[in-house]
């Protein structure tokens, strides 16, 4: 499989979960995905091929773990080969989406409406640490009112 192909699939791998979370957050499809994580886990076994096998099969060095104690080595890596630059790719997507089953499980847990959630999620889906933030800030608000219905 290409670099550009998995690519494509992992970008539709995550879009039904994140369409279930925004759409019907209490269906038990969800709320398993939300719980046990399996997409990201899924992903979690890209990353692992994308950083440390792939590149090893096309004759090169897999990711040098060294080049993350220093941002111009994380520079480096992301002008590195496609392989690597993908593997990176699919971090964001597993815990961009880590986070945002984290929102909606503990949004629900406290009673949050889910209107409060729905831009907070969406927020995950487009720019991850963003949606968490103003999930916590959500938060914080709502836990000082004592109605939390939008």
């Amino acid at each position: 499989m290409t670099p550009e192909t998995a690519f494509s699939y992992a970008n539709l791998l995550v879009l039904p979960q994140w369409i279930f979370m925004i759409v019907a957050p209490r269906w038990r499809v969800t709320q398993m995905l939300a719980a046990m994580l399996p997409i990201p886990m899924i992903l979690g076994g890209m990353y692992i091929y994308y950083l440390f096998v792939a590149p090893v099969l096309l004759g090169g060095p897999a990711v040098d773990l060294a080049s993350f104690g220093s941002l111009a080595g994380v520079q480096e890596l992301f002008k590195g080969p496609k392989e690597i630059v993908l593997g990176a790719w699919i971090h964001y997507l597993a815990f961009d989406l880590v986070a945002g089953s984290y929102v909606l499980r503990d949004g629900q847990t406290r009673g949050i409406a889910h209107a409060w959630l729905i831009p907070c999620l969406f927020l995950c889906f487009m720019l991850g640490p963003i949606g968490l933030l103003l999930y916590g800030l959500i938060r914080l608000f709502l836990s000082n009112q004592s109605e939390t219905k939008f």
